[in-house]
């Protein structure tokens, strides 16, 4: 007889067994283990006092910055008034440096002689301002004309001095107190204003100042010859019964010749009656650069034409 097999049960006894102790011992394991952080209050407050240390090092840094620009700024500004000041330094520097050019100026106007000063200090003559009537010559130089033409040589060597050429047309024209008009040309015998060529500029305190405005900046072409100017005066401006004078600035001649233009501009001068239409004075500017051929020319020109020659010193 057969015997019957038993049936396989997996969940017997001796497996539970086996699984309970494996569970048991996770448990223990479980229970022995130290599941909490060691963490000391020591290393706490030392880690609030490091955090403690960074904030305080941050508002310390945070002060610096702010220090720091403030610095900044500061210097720009003092910078910015620096550079202020530095341009005002300069502005005065050029102020007084002008200032004293000007009074160099003055002085060797008071060393040298002007044109009136000069004639009357030659001839010890004072003249009073209040004097109503207008003299017949002051220091050797007829003033009676009651027309006034200047011839002026605008060359280089003339307009380094223009300043000073400028003066003494004003002096000429204050020993002329009241003359019925006046006119400016240059050496070649064009006129200062060109709307009054040919006419004369009425003589008043306004309008001399303004022509001497525009003089200040005159710069025409020029070939050191009064010949062409003088010749002009006398063809469009002279004429008779009516008197004039001319004066002659310059201070060189360039022309080849001295004789054929005396005689040809005396000749000129007097075409209608033998008088002279116009007193020719010379007023020649002396420097180390001048020659002595305008003084040449111009002391035997205003000998034979009713005229005085002087010399000033620039």
């Amino acid at each position: 007889m057969k015997r019957k097999k038993k049936d396989f049960d997996i969940f017997n006894l001796s497996f539970l067994d086996i699984i309970s102790c494996g569970f048991g011992a996770v448990v223990l394991l479980v229970l022995i283990s130290n599941t909490v952080e060691n963490t000391s209050p020591s290393s706490v407050m030392a880690v609030e006092k490091l955090l403690g240390q960074v904030m305080t090092l941050e508002n310390s840094i945070d002060t610096l910055a702010q220090k720091i620009d403030q610095q900044k700024k500061n210097t720009d500004t003092r910078l910015a008034a620096s550079n202020q000041l530095e341009a005002a330094a300069q502005i005065l520097s050029k102020t007084l440096s002008t200032r004293e050019q000007e009074e160099n100026e003055l002085a060797g106007d008071l060393q040298g002689l002007s044109l009136v000063q000069s004639t009357l200090n030659r001839v010890s003559i004072s003249i009073s301002t209040t004097n109503t009537l207008r003299d017949e010559e002051v220091g050797g130089i007829p003033v009676d004309s009651d027309y006034v033409i200047f011839i002026i040589d605008t060359s280089g060597s003339m307009q380094a001095n223009w300043s000073r050429v400028s003066r003494e047309i004003l002096n000429v024209l204050s020993i002329h107190p009241k003359v019925m008009g006046f006119q400016i040309l240059n050496d070649m015998g064009k006129s200062l204003i060109s709307g009054y060529s040919g006419r004369w500029i009425p003589d008043t305190p306004q309008r001399r100042k303004s022509v001497m405005r525009v003089f200040g900046s005159w710069a025409d072409a020029s070939n050191s010859s009064p010949v062409e100017g003088i010749e002009t005066a006398l063809k469009r401006y002279a004429k008779k019964g009516q008197s004039m004078a001319i004066y002659v600035f310059g201070d060189d001649y360039s022309g080849s010749s001295y004789d054929p233009v005396i005689a040809g501009i005396t000749k000129m001068n007097h075409r209608q009656t033998g008088q002279p239409l116009a007193k020719i004075h010379g007023v020649g500017f002396l420097s180390e650069h001048t020659t002595s051929r305008f003084a040449i020319l111009m002391r035997e020109l205003t000998k034979k034409n009713g005229g005085t020659f002087l010399a000033l010193p620039l």
